[in-house]
């Protein structure tokens, strides 16, 4: 676990029922590829965007080799509705409604 972990983003493949997407990891001379799917359903019922696809595989993918010190005993992963929904509502808190309506975001702050 010492080596330098380089992961790369190839792209995406369509299929009848999912999108592939694939990732190519490097450490010490060692390459390897994982490819994580995500069903067009949760495209088209909107619980994931086609945009945060790259992203959401990418942080299954780094969680995956966290927990098994770089070398997961699988190269290929579903994600889950959960995890989508869990992407989801990191990347889109709900904002508070105040006593006049909806606050801002600067309020926060």
């Amino acid at each position: 676990m010492s080596g330098k972990l380089i992961v790369k983003y190839m792209g995406f493949k369509p299929m009848s029922l999912k999108r592939e997407y694939t990732f190519h990891v490097s450490e010490e001379g060692e390459d390897r590829e994982f490819r994580l799917n995500i069903a067009n359903d949760d495209f088209v019922s909107r619980r994931a965007r086609y945009q945060d696809a790259p992203a959401i595989c990418s942080e299954r993918l780094q969680a995956e080799l966290a927990a098994h010190s770089n070398h997961p005993p699988t190269t290929e992963y579903e994600i889950t509705a959960m995890e989508l929904e869990k992407y989801m509502e990191k990347r889109n808190p709900k904002i508070a409604r105040g006593a006049f309506g909806w606050k801002k975001a600067q309020e926060d702050f």
